[in-house]
């Protein structure tokens, strides 16, 4: 059996490995367009404020090791062209411009996504750069070894933004971030203490901005919005990212949410023998049973093994994903899951939201700081619908019971009956998600 990979990194290299610990003498082909495989692309801002950190920490697992002791046949600097259904083929081009034929019996698209560059003037100038991929981080610590950047303009304030507004402040870097909506899908007063943080860490923001141009004087950069001028000398664009569904739609393959490609439970596509899996892809929301994009790095490993198990004949598919999200900026920790108020109105629900501030620790426990929990509900049938916190400590983990809430499909009033471990040095009695759903229960 034949089985083919389309992009080298989380899920399509996930799908590689389990398909060749479930079936050992399966022919298994990677192509992937860049030399880089296997790294983690979230610990990117992180590397990045330590000047001193090589950029390939990063690689989880080299390339070699994969052919080595895998038996993959991956093959860097290969990118795929086009894909004919009927033949079974994709036919690809490597870095030194030759062309090649691969066939297969079972592929997988898993070509990721790439920065959205605004079609703008001066957006290919030097010193204009996007954080991505790890090449795209490499050119970032290049840049900054390379030149005398003591401002940078960050355009987009998403969660790549706000990671690098740390990152670069650390290197004693003044930042300027830029941005049309700031934290658009959280609750006023959890976005309100991620503002004030910024501030307090001499971060401007300019929110309702939209970038029209980036001029280049010398090694100057400007960026020009319609009520502003903001000076740089390096400008990281943090717009977000679109995927990589081209090849999918060119050969028949359906698109879903913002031209992901469009897969059902077990990651297939609308043709036979195509799965699809990472941040091409698209999924099923278990709040709404609705198709989302929402690209997230255990969704992509997630579904690379489900792909990976249904070629093999196990019948598995994925539940879906509640959007869950959790972001280090300065002390705070910042995490979602689930649906917003207006998420949860355009969904059709009927939405009450209650937000309380509570402490991490009991009251008299040294070392106690302030958690803001937002929660939704519905108020037809009293499901819990999200979660929103910040604070300096105990955040990251908490997420995870309402994340967990979401999958079981609970009801705010169930939730609020759970049975959360105590202990002073870590919550009070009443811990801050509990306290936070008896306030939602009354609301309801």
């Amino acid at each position: 059996m034949d089985f083919l990979v389309i992009g080298g990194d989380a899920a399509g290299m996930s799908a590689a490995s389990r398909a060749k610990r479930n079936q050992p003498d399966m022919n298994v082909t990677v192509l992937e367009q860049t030399m880089d495989v296997s790294y983690s692309a979230c610990g990117m801002p992180y590397n990045i404020s330590d000047p001193n950190r090589d950029i390939d920490d990063l690689v989880v697992r080299q390339a070699q090791v994969f052919r080595d002791k895998q038996g993959i046949n991956l093959l860097t600097g290969y990118r795929a062209r086009s894909i004919d259904p009927e033949a079974q083929t994709v036919k690809a081009v490597d870095y030194s411009g030759k062309e090649a034929t691969f066939q297969y019996d079972y592929l997988l698209i898993a070509t990721g996504a790439s920065p959205i560059m605004p079609d703008i003037e001066g957006i290919d100038s030097s010193g204009v750069l996007p954080l991505k991929g790890l090449s795209d981080g490499r050119n970032i610590k290049a840049y900054l070894r390379q030149n005398d950047v003591r401002q940078a303009v960050l355009v987009g304030m998403g969660y790549i933004g706000l990671e690098m507004s740390e990152s670069l402040r650390e290197r004693g870097i003044e930042v300027v971030g830029t941005t049309r909506g700031f934290m658009r899908n959280y609750d006023e007063q959890i976005a309100g203490v991620v503002k004030e943080t910024l501030a307090a860490h001499d971060v401007s923001l300019y929110t309702d901005h939209t970038v029209e141009k980036i001029e280049k004087n010398g090694k100057n950069l400007s960026v020009v919005c319609k009520d502003k001028r903001l000076e740089a000398d390096m400008v990281v664009m943090g717009l977000g990212v679109r995927p990589n569904s081209e090849i999918a739609a060119d050969a028949g393959i359906k698109l879903g949410p913002k031209d992901s490609i469009a897969v059902d439970r077990k990651v297939e596509t609308s043709l036979p023998e195509i799965f699809s899996a990472g941040d091409c892809a698209d999924a099923y929301h278990v709040v709404t049973g609705e198709k989302v994009y929402i690209p997230l790095a255990l969704v992509a490993n997630r579904a690379g093994w489900t792909a990976a198990d249904r070629i093999c004949g196990k019948n598995v598919y994925l539940q879906g994903i509640a959007g869950s999200a959790v972001f280090k900026v300065f002390e705070l920790e910042v995490a979602r899951t689930g649906l917003s108020v207006k998420q949860a109105e355009e969904a059709g629900f009927d939405p009450a939201s209650v937000t309380i501030k509570a402490r991490s620790r009991a009251h008299a426990h040294p070392g106690a700081t302030s958690i803001w929990v937002h929660m939704v509900g519905d108020r037809e049938s009293g499901r819990l619908l999200g979660t929103q916190m910040v604070g300096k400590e105990g955040v990251a983990h908490r997420i995870k019971g309402p994340t967990v809430a979401l999958h079981a499909h609970m009801t705010v009033q169930d939730f609020s009956q759970t049975d959360l471990a105590y202990a002073p040095p870590f919550s009070p009695v009443w811990d801050p998600m509990l306290t936070a759903a008896n306030q939602l229960v009354k609301r309801l």
